[in-house]
């Protein structure tokens, strides 16, 4: 009897679930009913483990089925803890409805944790499609997720932007649930030249002018006639778009700048190369003289009177 309660529990339940998809809560509950001081409280154990895993599938299949590795392992973490304070608490004489009710609490966490990913990290894209990778709670495998746009198209916002002549703009159509798509979709910049929205624009009009994983591009040292409807687009390899955006730059010219007009002097006459600044040579040896002759009388001066 023992040999075949262990080869039950080395089986996988047919009845997947997302909580006891993770092998560390599937181990939990093998070395739970192996604990069981009895073989008839092991099989009453595997009953009750089994049930668990039913009602499990339930409150996963009302909530699309599905399950992330982050809000897999948020759920198991919490599991495990009310668990390991269940096992130091539990009382050898009420084992079987303890048991089921550690069960029913697995059951509840499951549940919030299902409820929060469905309501804000399933599809959190408000525009735009995403496909991503996600766990079925069913099967326990991967398999691929598509959250369609809202609004039934990849083309989201138009964000005006504003700069001056000679300095730059920068622009970003990163969401944060871009990190969630498969593959390594990358964006593709265009531009449109002239006043945005002075005309409706058709595909052809747009020019290309980079792709790149990064999600935002720096426009430098712009001039009046780079102003125009510069659109991002991401997209996949094989050319699928998940979102779009458009940012519709304007650009001011400067402002005229007075310039004051330099003032030259009027030329001196013909002939006339005096200036106060540059002595001649005709004044400088009268100076020189006179210089010499108020020294010779204050050294006589002086003399006198020092006697």
């Amino acid at each position: 009897m023992l040999l075949i309660l262990v080869s039950l529990l080395c089986c996988v339940p047919a009845a997947k679930a997302c909580l006891q998809c993770d092998r560390r809560v599937r181990l939990l509950h093998e070395d739970f009913v192996l604990s069981a001081p009895t073989v008839d409280d092991q099989i009453e154990m595997k009953k009750i483990c089994d049930h668990a895993y039913v009602t499990y599938r339930e409150t996963s299949r009302g909530r699309k089925g599905v399950i992330d590795p982050t809000t897999l392992y948020r759920a198991r973490t919490e599991y495990q803890s009310e668990f390991g304070h269940f096992m130091k608490t539990q009382h050898t004489g009420s084992v079987t409805f303890e048991a089921i009710q550690i069960m029913e609490k697995g059951r509840k966490i499951l549940e919030k944790h299902l409820d929060t990913f469905i309501r804000d990290g399933l599809c959190p894209n408000k525009c735009g499609l995403l496909k991503r990778r996600i766990m079925d709670c069913f099967s326990c495998r991967y398999r691929i997720f598509i959250c369609p746009s809202p609004s039934g198209q990849q083309d989201c916002s138009e964000y005006p932007v504003q700069a001056e002549e000679g300095g730059q703009a920068v622009l970003n159509c990163f969401l944060p649930w871009h990190r969630l798509l498969l593959g390594r979709p990358e964006y593709y910049y265009s531009w449109a030249p002239g006043v945005p929205g002075s005309k409706k624009l058709n595909e052809s009009d747009f020019k290309a002018l980079v792709v790149t994983d990064e999600s935002s591009v720096v426009l430098n040292q712009l001039r009046e006639n780079e102003q125009g409807t510069y659109r991002c687009s991401l997209k996949d390899r094989n050319g699928a778009i998940y979102y779009r955006v458009a940012f519709l730059l304007t650009v001011a010219p400067l402002p005229d700048q007075t310039h004051r007009p330099i003032i030259t002097l009027p030329p001196l006459p013909a002939g006339d190369n005096y200036s106060p600044f540059q002595p001649t040579e005709g004044l400088l040896v009268p100076v020189i003289t006179v210089v010499t002759a108020l020294s010779l009388v204050a050294s006589v001066g002086l003399t006198l009177v020092l006697g």
